[in-house]
């Protein structure tokens, strides 16, 4: 009797380890869902090599796609179903893979325009956010060097109806999008290895990483996006580089303008403004990205962004003071905030954008998600989710949001130790 308990245990065990596992594998759904596509916005049709679901981050499936705009405006028909076109799709993302919804990362078999975005090969299919809408219009606004768009679609994997998603620009370099210098793989020209670099500070382990020492309490680790691969004289001229921005901004003279020296300082506010506008705790130390251009004079730039969050909460300091659900560093942001220099740049680009310019975010909002209620209402169906959380209830939540983030920050622009001794 004992062994057969043991046995079911042993069962029960196994089945919970296959389901967990599905699940952050992010195995497709076993039963196709009933519900169908809204008729409401452009159809992307993906099928799978042998329809083989996609359950990895790390390696594409090749697969085959059509669009079909659904009769909207301006978007042209891409392939047919009897020729569609080639591409390969994989898992992405960190917490959003560990849901039941999957958000996947395509390439395309050659650049392709679409829905009136830039030709490309490379693009995400993200899980539709109010917030994502918000936050990458706002990066326009703000005048950051470039900011991803996007466009809504419905999309058929494998004949199974898995809802509404967000076809959105990857953060890569190229000449429509991060348009600098593209550092080369094993580079080791002392000269060569000065520029061409895109970056993210996250909070994740992963592929293409170094750890810095940042100050003696933690650690920044950095994400090279580009190259991939790295020489020994690149991943030391990058560790120094950075030891070296550290080493500037956490200087204990904060009338030093030693960090203006690597970083460029109006990118800095005006990627500061839009965090704290839209309340994103994980500003800068999740999916925060610089790059760096070759050349004399070229400095770090922040941006582009990515992954933005807004909070329902009433604002009552800074978003990186601000206690959150988790304990991540905000790095650097802390320091920089303290310096004359800084401070008198985001007064200055805060005058530029406020308040006409961040009006405009009101009605980008209302123009993109209200005409997303009949498609986010199928998408609730497919995924179970809340129907009380309509289209126009994200909407109104997020514009108050805002509304309450920009008075509060007009009314708190940050000043320094310096400033204020000087008065």
């Amino acid at each position: 009797m004992a062994n057969i308990l043991r046995a079911l245990c042993c069962l029960i065990l196994i089945a919970t380890f296959i389901s967990c596992s599905d699940e952050k594998d992010g195995a497709d759904p076993s039963n196709p869902s009933s519900v169908t596509v809204s008729g409401t916005l452009p159809v992307m049709y993906i099928e799978t090599e042998g329809h083989r679901p996609v359950v990895s981050k790390d390696e594409y499936l090749d697969a085959y796609y059509r669009l079909d705009p659904m009769g909207a405006e301006g978007v042209d028909p891409l392939g047919t179903e009897e020729e569609p076109l080639a591409m390969e799709i994989r898992g992405r993302g960190h917490s959003s893979w560990k849901g039941p919804k999957k958000p996947y990362k395509i390439k395309l078999g050659k650049k392709t325009q679409i829905m009136g975005m830039p030709a490309n090969k490379h693009w995400a299919l993200l899980k539709p956010s109010e917030n994502t809408v918000a936050g990458l219009q706002l990066g326009k606004i703000m005048g950051m060097a470039w900011s991803p768009s996007f466009r809504p679609v419905e999309v058929v994997l494998n004949g199974d109806y898995i809802g509404l998603y967000f076809l959105t620009e990857t953060i890569r370099i190229d000449e429509n999008r991060v348009n600098i210098y593209e550092q080369k793989d094993g580079e080791t020209s002392p000269e060569l290895i000065k520029g061409g670099w895109l970056v993210e500070v996250d909070n994740y382990s992963d592929d293409c990483q170094i750890t810095i020492p940042e100050n003696s309490q933690w650690s920044l680790t950095l994400r090279y996006h580009s190259p991939e691969e790295l020489s020994g004289a690149q991943k030391r001229w990058l560790t120094d580089e950075f030891k070296a921005i550290n080493q500037a901004i956490y200087s204990s003279d904060k009338t030093s303008t030693e960090w203006e020296e690597y970083i460029d300082v109006e990118s800095m506010a005006r990627f500061f403004i839009l965090q704290e506008v839209m309340d994103n705790p994980d500003g800068f130390h999740g999916s925060f990205y610089l790059h760096k251009d070759i050349g004399p004079g070229s400095k770090w730039i922040a941006g582009p962004v990515w992954d933005l969050v807004c909070y329902n909460r009433e604002k009552t300091d800074y978003t990186f003071r601000m206690t959150v659900h988790y304990g991540f560093i905000p790095h650097w942001i802390g320091e920089i905030i303290q310096y004359d220099s800084f401070c008198r740049m985001v007064e200055e680009v805060w005058r530029e954008v406020y308040p006409a310019r961040l009006a405009e975010v009101y009605s980008f909002i209302d123009e993109t998600v209200l005409p997303l209620e009949e498609a986010w209402k199928h998408d609730c169906e497919r995924w179970k989710d809340d129907p009380k959380q309509t289209a126009s209830l994200r909407a109104e939540r997020l514009k108050t949001a805002l509304r309450r983030n920009i008075e509060w920050f007009d009314g708190h622009l940050p000043v320094s130790a310096q400033a204020l001794d000087g008065e």
